[in-house]
């Protein structure tokens, strides 16, 4: 189990020359398209948006991220390095789920915030490891 981890980051950049190889750059199209099985969420304070007014909203911001991450709709919760904002993995299989459950949050409800979402799924380039 030790070796696994550095088995795929060492075998990462031949599957991602291997893909790069195909024309245009395109995976082939008999190859599975990523399945998404969560979302990043980031979020950032909308411009304008003083930190007095986000510190107003953020105790029921709290108590509705803790309560997502207790139902297991968010499964992971960073800080941005920045300090602009916060990053959620939250476990939904499309942005739509994952809209709908931010969309819900008090900061949400109240514009303060900025959302990107980005689907994110299994690493792709490791099937031509396996390909037949």
């Amino acid at each position: 189990m030790k070796l696994l981890l550095p088995f795929i980051l060492s075998a990462y950049p031949f599957a991602a020359f291997a893909q790069s190889q195909l024309p245009s750059g395109q995976p082939p199209s008999d190859s599975p398209s990523p399945k998404t099985t969560e979302v990043m969420v980031i979020l950032t304070a909308k411009e304008g948006v003083t930190r007095q007014q986000i510190m107003n909203v953020m105790p029921a911001e709290v108590r509705a991220t803790v309560k997502l991450y207790l139902d297991g709709t968010i499964r992971q919760w960073y800080s941005r390095g920045d300090g602009k904002g916060v990053i959620f993995l939250i476990d939904a299989k499309s942005v739509e789920d994952a809209h709908a459950a931010i969309d819900a949050m008090p900061l949400s409800k109240e514009n303060l915030v900025d959302h990107e979402y980005i689907p994110v799924g299994p690493l792709m380039p490791l099937t031509a490891l396996i390909a037949r």
